[in-house]
């Protein structure tokens, strides 16, 4: 099976392939569904962001800029919806468990489960700004660019935004033990 670039996806949707958006839907639904899950703190919220992002994808594709990756850009939708979600509505609610790993015992998996839930919480702690650096740079795998391209902020200040977020974070679990 031909893994296809997303920017040839994009040109195939352009020209009416519609199996071509279908593609980037598969492609990128779990990761933005993530970001926004991480940003909302609610999975029904996160869904329906999801379904949001891909909406407004769908009906304005014609204006992403390839000189962007696609996923850079598709981010950049998720986080806006994200935030103005939030703005509309601040609440918070407690994240889903993700599933734990078959290769691990029981007590294995409890004990990760546990560390993972404690990292979620303490990400809570911080504010949004710092938490969407995180979420975006090291749990997305974003650059600093991207990052600043999806924030509409410029590199520096996410970087700035990181070294900070990193401090808060190493402080926030050595007082609640995780980290020695």
């Amino acid at each position: 099976m031909v893994v296809l670039d997303d920017a040839v996806l994009v040109q195939r949707f352009l020209r009416g392939d519609q199996g071509a958006f279908e593609a980037l839907l598969d492609r990128y639904q779990k990761p933005i569904f993530n970001a926004a899950l991480r940003i909302t703190n609610n999975s029904d919220d996160a869904a329906d962001i999801t379904q949001v992002v891909f909406i407004k994808a769908y009906e304005k594709l014609q204006s992403y800029n390839s000189k962007y990756k696609f996923f850079s850009w598709l981010y950049r939708i998720a986080i806006n919806e994200s935030l103005n979600y939030l703005q509309g509505r601040r609440q918070l609610e407690q994240i889903d468990d993700e599933l734990p790993s078959s290769d691990q015992t029981p007590e294995q998996s409890i004990d990760r489960e546990e560390i993972q839930e404690q990292i979620e919480a303490a990400l809570l702690e911080l504010s949004l700004d710092y938490r969407i650096a995180i979420v975006l740079c090291h749990l997305q795998g974003l650059s600093y660019r991207e990052a600043g391209y999806v924030l509409d902020v410029p590199e520096k200040t996410v970087k700035s935004r990181l070294f900070t977020a990193r401090k808060l974070m190493k402080d926030i679990l050595l007082r609640k033990g995780i980290m020695k």
